[in-house]
């Protein structure tokens, strides 16, 4: 397997459980190659990162109508109740990165009929954090929060960066992609 000098490293790096400034400081690194979103016809979007380069970056793209500071699961999104038609979280739901509690603040921030795709690696260091991840999306479920649209395992997610992190000696981690619709509100009981 080979990989783009620097690139084992970076992943490896942010992947490694460093303290949150230093894991913000490898994404700013990353921010120059970080959009690729809008030829896919997505045109009404905000974002929000913690990392300051990649905001600057998204900026400078000029596809976002708004772009924020926030470190998910640290504080609460910048956004009201309801808001959102579609919340993602690519590539940040991990271990060592976005904590499972933001999951939460995902959804209050979508509207009653709205999509979250949320993603996370199937890589042997973080085979714990997916196992408590899809409990708390499980729970979610049964609360009546939201329903399952699709729940897929996708072999190849992204290059691995050691032999021991690869799904089966094939030079890839596995991941996978969630979708689930956020529930109506139901009507209050007539009395």
């Amino acid at each position: 397997m080979r990989l783009r000098a620097g690139v084992r490293e970076r992943v490896a790096a942010v992947h490694g459980g460093g303290a949150l400034p230093e894991r913000l400081r490898l994404y700013d690194g990353w921010a120059a190659r970080y959009e690729q979103l809008h030829r896919r016809g997505f045109r009404l979007l905000h974002g929000v990162d913690g990392s300051a380069g990649m905001l600057e970056r998204a900026r400078s793209t000029g596809l976002y109508r708004q772009l924020q500071r926030c470190v998910l699961g640290r504080e609460p999104l910048p956004a009201p109740a309801e808001h959102y038609d579609a919340v993602t979280v690519v590539g940040a739901l991990g271990e060592g990165q976005v904590p499972i509690a933001a999951v939460s603040e995902l959804l209050r921030v979508t509207r009653p009929g709205g999509f979250l795709c949320l993603t996370t690696r199937s890589n042997p260091s973080n085979l714990r954090y997916k196992a408590e991840l899809e409990a708390a999306l499980e729970r979610l479920e049964r609360q009546g929060a939201w329903q399952k649209v699709l729940a897929q395992e996708v072999e190849r997610w992204e290059r691995a960066t050691s032999e021991e992190e690869s799904t089966q000696g094939t030079g890839y981690i596995s991941g996978v992609v969630y979708i689930y619709r956020k529930c109506p509100v139901p009507p209050l009981e007539q009395g």
